[in-house]
Parts: C-alpha cells; structure tokens; sequence
C-alpha cells in the first residue's frame, strides 16, 4: 500500500463508525472521527447482550476503544456535529461544530462533580426509564472517559459546586461551541439507526399504560449497568413479572409507519426470552408474530431452541389493539392467522418490538446524498467520494454491520487512491 494520499472522515461514532475508522487508520490513513454524543459505542453501548456469540458490549467495544486510543491516526470529535460539505470526490471542505462538554481533559473520573451536584435530569442513555445528576459519565466504560456537565445546569448554583469540588481544574464553566473547517478526500456517514417513536402507534398503548415497553428499554432493563441493575421489573411497581407478551412488527411492515422489515426485531425478541429465562425460569412468554425472520444457520439454530421451550408460545397474528386489565396487567388482542379464532391473551408485562428507523429519515445530512423513500442513503458508486455503511444504507445486525464498514472503508481509501 502507498504512503498516505489523503483523509477519510468518518461520520457516526457507533460499531459502524468504529470499524470503518479502525480498518482505514491501520491501513495507514489519517481518519477524523466525529460522533454527536459525547461518547463512542452508538446503540451497541445500549445493548445487555449482541449476537452473534450473546456477548456484553465490553466484549468488543473495549478492544476497539483500546485500538483507536492507540492509533494517532485517528482523531475522534465527540459532541460534534457535520454542520456543511462542499467539494468533490478527493478534496471536500467541511464545517464541523464542536458543542462544549463543559470538562476538559484533565478529568480523572474521580466522580466529586457528580457527588455535589443536586440536579438530577433524564437518563437519555436508559430511555428516561430514571435519572441521572447534572453532572455525569454516561455508562461506566464511555469513550472518552470522561464527565459531562450538563447544558441544563450551567449558569446554576449546582454548577459552581462542580467546579469547586474538582482537584484537577477540569470543569471548565466557560466552555463555548466552536466551529472547525477540515479538509477530507472522502466520507463514510455511520449515522446509525433510532428506535422508531412506539408513541405514534396509537393502538399498541404504550405510553398510556406503564407496563408496555419497547424493545431497547428491555436491553436496558436486563443490562447490569441499566436502571434497574440488570432487574426485569415491571415500571408500574416493580414487581417481578410471571408473564410477558412480545408483539412483533410494532410499527414496520405497516404503511402507515414504516413499510419495511427491519431485519433485527424478531432474533432481538427471541434474544429477550433468553434474558427472561435466565431470570424467571417459570415465566411464560407470548410472542405474537407476522413471520418470525431467523436469517442464517446459527439464528436459525438459535430460534429453534427457542421454539423448544414449553414456557415460550409462538402465536402467528397480529396484535390490533390492547386493553388495561386488573392490578396493572396488559391484555393483548390478535386474530390468529393459523386457526383464525380471535385471542386476548393477557400478561404482567408487554414488550414492544419496534423496528429501526435512520437518523436521516427525520433530519438529511448537509451533503450531497441520494436516500431512499425510508430515509436510507443510497450509495452512489459511480459518483464515489461519500458513502454510507451500516444501519444509515440499510436495517442491519451487528454483524452485517461490521461487514458494511468494511467495505465502505476500502471504497473511501480507492477514492482517496484515485
């Protein structure tokens, strides 16, 4: 390989983002990072366990953490946000704005800013499910290891606690946004995916009964580091469930949300009965379902066992509506498609199995980019230059991901070779 002939920029700090990242820089190419939290890891910093060996995301966020802490190649931007792109293919000009973390280097994670601080705000990294101080680490192995203070306390009293219960000079109160201009010869958008919003899907309840949940807000229960300690409990009492519902497609195959499967939902369901397993041996489980998608030999392995359990009922139907039962249970009701007798099955507990909509279906990026009519980029190969990998061109596991990344990471190193 030739000496280095430009700079890739990376845009999306999750397993996508990462991987692209890691495989240019080791290749020998400068990489600029930037990601618009103030942590790397994406939605796998999120997950309790990842397929395809059911690993914790310490497994492979941390070796990726170590690697990119040791490549001066790579440059990360956290809380930063691509704000322009103009050029060509091998030369584009870029306008990056950098929002202030209000820490600085010098942290220590000693943790004395959180101990003063009084404030408490909503978790945004647990979906709100509970609370967290003015001053935090957004999970314990973030990337930078680093506390954030946040915008909501600063001019308050809470905030000049922070600062004079810090020993090592770090919070810096003054902190301001800026604005820097890079120079790049081509672009990965690892923009990722977001839960699609269950609220806007009036007939499945949640958000009206506070025992229907969504599928990430399960990966958060059942994660030691969640609000919960890794506790399935019901939020209406905490009381632990003896039955759950999973409805399936919550939201996708459906024109009137999104009209596309989204690849991951039903192995990410079949993936939380284990967790209810683990911990509730005699529950029993619901899974009501369009058509149960297992792709490849080891998923289909995987559901198979599942299928087994005499505690786990697979029902083909889908769910219409939902009703509120006694003492905070959830009745679920869907025609089955198989005998096609109506059911109302009720349980302590429902989980939402919503699907995975782009970050650009909502908001596009400042660049010259196709998309497709759900909001996921389409690359252009002939044009090259700017691509898309992971979740942002398409619904994707983890593992599909990675695959992705790599090679979006080789097409941007031929943009920069030509």
């Amino acid at each position: 390989m030739a000496e280095n002939s430009g700079t890739i920029l990376v845009v999306g700090g999750g397993i996508s983002g990462l991987t692209v990242a890691l495989e240019a820089a080791e290749t020998g190419y400068e990489v600029f990072l930037v990601e618009k939290n103030p942590y790397l890891g994406g939605r796998v910093a999120q997950l309790n366990q990842y397929f395809p060996k059911l690993c914790p995301p310490t497994c492979g966020l941390e070796i990726n953490f170590r690697r990119i802490k040791d490549n001066p190649r790579i440059k990360v931007f956290t809380l930063a946000e691509v704000e322009e792109v103009h050029g060509k293919p091998g030369a584009y000009d870029v306008s990056l704005k950098i929002n202030p973390r209000y820490v600085n280097e010098n942290c220590t994670c000693c943790g004395e800013c959180a101990a003063v601080c009084e404030t408490e705000i909503s978790n945004e990294f647990n979906f709100g499910m509970n609370k967290t101080k003015g001053a935090y680490l957004p999970f314990e192995m973030a990337f930078p290891a680093r506390y954030v203070i946040s915008p909501q306390i600063i001019g308050t009293e809470d905030a000049k606690r922070c600062k004079e219960a810090c020993k090592y000079d770090a919070v810096d109160l003054d902190a301001e946004a800026k604005t820097l201009n890079l120079k790049v010869g081509s672009v990965v958008w690892t923009t990722g995916w977001e839960p699609y919003d269950a609220s806007k899907i009036d007939n499945l309840g949640f958000g009206r009964y506070p025992n229907i949940i969504t599928n990430m807000m399960m990966e958060r229960l059942a994660s030691p580091n969640g609000p919960t300690k890794g506790k399935i409990l019901r939020p209406s009492d905490n009381k632990e469930p003896e039955s759950f519902v999973f409805v399936q497609c919550a939201g996708s195959r459906d024109e009137n949300h999104l009209p596309y499967c989204s690849y991951i939902c039903c192995m990410a369901s079949l993936k939380h009965a284990t967790y209810i397993r683990e911990r509730y041996p005699d529950a029993k489980i619901y899974i009501f379902y369009i058509d149960l998608r297992a792709p490849g030999q080891r998923y289909e392995k995987f559901y198979k066992n599942i299928k087994a359990d005499e505690n786990i009922f697979l029902i083909k139907g889908k769910v219409a509506e939902v009703e509120e039962a006694e003492n905070g249970n959830v009745t679920v009701i869907a025609e089955n498609a198989v005998t096609g007798e109506k059911i109302k099955q009720t349980a302590e507990m429902v989980v939402l199995a919503t699907g995975m909509q782009p970050t650009t279906a909502a908001k596009k990026l400042p660049a010259d980019l196709k998309y497709n009519m759900d909001g996921f980029i389409i690359n252009d190969f002939d044009k090259g230059g700017m691509f898309a990998a992971g979740c942002a061109n398409k619904p994707a596991d983890v593992v599909t991901s990675n695959q992705s990344a790599t090679g979006m990471a080789l097409k941007a190193i031929q943009t920069l070779k030509n």
